[in-house]
């Protein structure tokens, strides 16, 4: 039989890896008595971890929520993946950039040495893009005020700041949160507006909760069921009642290029072979001169399949090119 300590650090990382254990299996994992089990599952309890018995049958016990945070067991793979996760903690704009170096600290001096040194020569540099970084970030007590009415299905009222962060101006929006969710480094809640009778998204940085909550609601269904396929056609500019959304400008061409290089550039859009050096592709975008230059970043013959707005499209940025290529005389 294993050490005391050993035995309870084994109980421990089982207990934590799921939600209920028979007493008769976890004795059997471990290889002890029942009797055992209920001893060592007694020495968790006074070091501080909620474990409790689960009545039925074959009776068990489970790790249990509680009013503090214990000592926490990781496998090797979990410390690694914890770390990662803290050192890219700033580009979620979650506001928990400083709280996030803390965890991280206070994770690495309880490391094992061989993790410590696994995560010491692990280091990420977390880049956003620099619109990013000047954009307010949203506050982490109003993500959790968000999220706790998205899950006990309240209604929620909050102040709405403009866009230059002025509050003052219109009521206080009343709301059914449905999501909350994370786009381009922004936090966003999807929520049916009670009085204009629609869905909305609004930025989290911008909301001020006000209390208390509301009453319970039954949720709405989404238009299309899924809160991402809604939140990217929200953001391509168009969504259906159906919940099909599209970008406000689709178009087909034909590139001079095989689609496998054309494919490692694409975010979306459809590709198709169409030869050994040419492919068909349809993409979207807000716009058709937005569209037709993301074609042309392809340095390839392009053939226009349609439709005449993209043909147009092209033919604008013909002349504003030719006319920024022309040599001109010094000083106009």
């Amino acid at each position: 039989m294993p050490k005391t300590s050993a035995r309870l650090l084994s109980m421990l990382s089982l207990l934590q890896a799921r939600r209920d254990w028979p007493g008769a299996l976890l004795a059997e994992r471990l290889d002890i008595s029942p009797r055992t089990v209920r001893r060592d599952v007694d020495r968790l309890r006074e070091l501080g971890y909620p474990v409790v018995a689960v009545k039925g049958p074959e009776g068990g016990y489970r790790l249990d929520a509680g009013t503090e945070l214990p000592p926490l067991l990781f496998d090797d793979e979990q410390a690694v993946a914890l770390a990662v996760a803290l050192q890219i903690a700033t580009t979620t704009g979650a506001g928990i950039g400083e709280a996030a170096a803390r965890a991280l600290h206070t994770v690495r001096q309880v490391m094992p040495g061989r993790l410590r040194r696994r995560i010491d020569t692990l280091q990420v540099t977390a880049v956003e893009p620099p619109a990013r970084r000047a954009g307010p970030q949203a506050d982490s007590g109003v993500l959790m005020a968000l999220s706790g009415a998205v899950h006990a299905r309240e209604e929620l009222r909050f102040d709405y700041a403009r866009a230059d962060g002025d509050t003052t101006g219109p009521p206080p929006r009343r709301t059914q949160p449905h999501h909350l969710v994370t786009w381009g480094g922004r936090w966003y809640l999807v929520a049916w507006d009670l009085d204009r009778e629609d869905w909305r998204t609004f930025r989290a940085d911008r909301i001020t909760p006000r209390t208390p909550t509301g009453p319970r609601f039954t949720p709405r269904e989404l238009p299309g069921g899924d809160v991402t396929a809604f939140v990217v056609n929200r953001f391509q500019g168009s969504y259906g009642s159906d919940g099909s959304g599209h970008w406000p400008c689709r178009g087909e061409v034909i590139l001079g290029l095989p689609a496998a290089e054309v494919s490692r550039y694409l975010r979306d859009g459809l590709v198709e072979e169409w030869g050994p050096d040419r492919c068909r592709l349809v993409l979207g975008s807000w716009s058709w001169a937005g569209l037709a230059a993301t074609v042309g970043t392809f340095d390839a013959d392009i053939e226009v399949v349609g439709p005449p707005e993209l043909r147009e499209a092209f033919a604008r940025l013909a002349r504003r090119y030719a006319g920024a290529a022309a040599d001109r005389p010094e000083g106009t």
